[in-house]
């Protein structure tokens, strides 16, 4: 009887390590990562997009066209935010996963030709709902954790956004591996692995609040080192299977790698989960009243306050040209309204623009200039890895740069915006290899952009709408794409292609497939991306005046505070 009784213990014991660990806030943050890791699948559209534009008997107007409309989706957010302001993230997550599938399932269903040819503006709606998943994604698990580790965010931020521009080497890795090299196998694959990863963390990520730890930045750095190591496999593997042919069980070893290392992540999360479930075994022992070190925090209802006491309920469109500090928790008309923020979206607008056009273009740059098709797969891989870097870095970065010398973080985002100047100039004077540099440059800036960007905003308008705020002020993603890819790139390449047509004395219904061959194919309009990128760099140095006073100040000073309430409220 009483062995029964200490192993009936011991396994009510394990269960509740168990459920502690899997109910935690690194274990959250773990889910989190991979959840991220899934939600790039929109970077892979280059690998892919060829198939689509032979199979369907697409130009490039056309192609560019449904690339816009995949931007259009990944980047108009704001019904997602809306959603997760009055619901939990869960149901977030659900709704993002249910979208995945059934965009991209249907466009590998036309690809494959296991129905009928969809009309372009059938693709297109495809394309929109399966890129928009991603906000959801985002949404559901990003804004969580900024809201989890609010004097972290940017660093936060960072290694989040990071796993997102990974998500490209990551998904093509583990396509080679379960498909081989079968680019209409990866759109099936960008259709069930994303959606089954939320699915299964449906309920580890929510709102928590909790005591901070004094050791917070360092578990971010051991993300940071494990997300490196990741990082430089995939960019070693990248280049290695450009060099050697890999068997199918060859492409197996390499992804059963990047499962290990990805399983680093886990083990991290693990640890500081024991440790804290130790601590809390060595308070319950120390005292009669039991210190909890963490509990969930229950729903909010919509507009209302996270901190313990309760805040008069204010509506969401009151006071709309209420003159608020910077900082302070900005009803959403009152953020949309303000000047800050139009600065804010011209930036995006100028910089991400840009960037979307570059990289949607690179599979078609690389054949433009005479590169093996093998080739021009590495440039995606490139973008993707050094996005990872680029948002690592601008998060890191720019949170010690405003620690240490209180330098606003919108003067960040204008260096990076110079700095993709560069990367556009060198494919519109290409010379031997210079498309490799530029692929990384591009990649770089893209990425080192984002966390700033979403950091800005929680900073500026406050936490209390910020998964609405987010949403809304990257619609100038899409906006930018849509005149700087749709209405000029694809023009002036058809353009160009239509020319050379001309001069070999050939019609266009002559050919089914418009390709332009040379320098000449791109290089008016990258001219013009880094024309129109040094353009935003100089609003962002306008917002950079505006907000200086504002980032001399402490702006973390009251999530501090707050936490030592909390901590002193659950210790009583």
């Amino acid at each position: 009887m009483g062995e029964a009784a200490m192993s009936c213990s011991g396994g009510r014991e394990v269960f509740r390590l168990v459920a502690h660990v899997v109910r935690g806030r690194w274990f959250m943050v773990f889910a989190s990562f991979l959840i991220m890791s899934g939600a790039g699948t929109t970077y892979v559209f280059s690998n892919y997009s060829k198939e689509i534009k032979v199979s369907l008997g697409y130009d490039q107007t056309t192609l560019t066209l449904l690339g816009f409309f995949m931007d259009l989706g990944q980047n108009v957010g704001v019904l997602s935010g809306l959603i997760a302001e009055v619901t939990q993230p869960w149901f977030v997550l659900l709704v993002g996963s249910i979208m995945n599938f059934a965009g991209y399932f249907m466009i590998w269903l036309a690809v494959t030709g296991k129905i009928a040819k969809p009309q372009v503006w059938q693709m297109c709606i495809y394309f929109c709902i399966g890129a928009n998943s991603q906000n959801f994604a985002t949404t559901g698990s990003l804004v969580t954790c900024v809201k989890n580790f609010p004097t972290n965010r940017g660093v936060m931020l960072g290694l989040l956004k990071g796993f997102v521009g990974l998500s490209g080497a990551i998904i093509t890795q583990l396509y080679l591996g379960i498909y081989g090299n079968d680019s209409k196998s990866l759109i099936l694959l960008i259709g069930w692995l994303p959606t089954t990863i939320s699915m299964f963390f449906l309920y580890t990520i929510r709102t928590m609040t909790a005591v901070r730890q004094p050791n917070e930045l360092k578990v971010f750095y051991h993300f940071l080192y494990a997300s490196i190591a990741l990082a430089l496999f995939l960019m070693a593997i990248t280049i290695v299977q450009k060099q050697v042919v890999f068997s199918h069980a060859g492409y197996a070893a390499s992804a059963s790698v990047l499962c290990v290392l990805l399983s680093l992540l886990l083990a991290i999360a693990i640890r500081e989960e024991l440790a804290l479930w130790n601590l809390k075994k060595q308070s319950v022992n120390s005292s009669a009243e039991t210190s909890v070190v963490e509990s969930e925090l229950e729903a909010q209802p919509p507009c209302s306050s996270t901190q313990l006491e309760e805040k008069p309920k204010v509506s969401c469109l009151a006071n709309i040209f209420q003159r608020r500090d910077r900082g302070e928790d900005y009803t959403i008309l009152q953020a949309l309204l303000s000047v800050d923020m139009v600065l804010l979206f011209m930036t995006i607008l100028c910089g991400v623009g840009c960037s979307l056009t570059a990289i949607g273009n690179l599979g078609q740059i690389g054949e433009s200039l005479g590169y093996p098709t093998h080739t021009i797969s590495s440039f995606v891989s490139l973008v993707s890895i050094w996005s990872y870097f680029g948002r690592v870095f601008s998060g890191f970065v720019s949170e010690i740069l405003l620690a240490k010398w209180k330098l606003p973080r919108p003067l960040m985002s204008s260096l990076i915006l110079f700095l993709s100047c560069i990367g556009y100039l060198m494919i519109a004077f290409p010379t031997t290899g210079s498309v490799y540099l530029a692929s990384v440059i591009i990649g770089f800036s893209f990425g080192a952009q984002i966390p700033v960007i979403h950091a800005m905003i929680s900073e500026i308008f406050g936490l209390k709408y910020y998964a609405t705020l987010l949403n809304c002020c990257q619609l100038g993603c899409p906006l930018g794409s849509y005149i700087l890819n749709v209405r000029m790139t694809g023009v002036l390449y058809d353009r160009a292609a239509l020319k050379q047509l001309a001069r070999k004395g050939i019609g266009r219904a002559s050919v089914k497939e418009l390709t332009c061959i040379g320098t000449q194919c791109y290089r008016l309009s990258f001219v013009i991306l880094a024309g129109v990128s040094c353009f935003g760099a100089f609003v962002s140095l306008i917002l950079v005046y505006r907000t200086r006073e504002f980032y001399k100040r402490d702006i973390y000073k009251k999530f501090r505070e707050e936490a030592k309430e909390t901590e002193m409220a659950l210790s009583r």
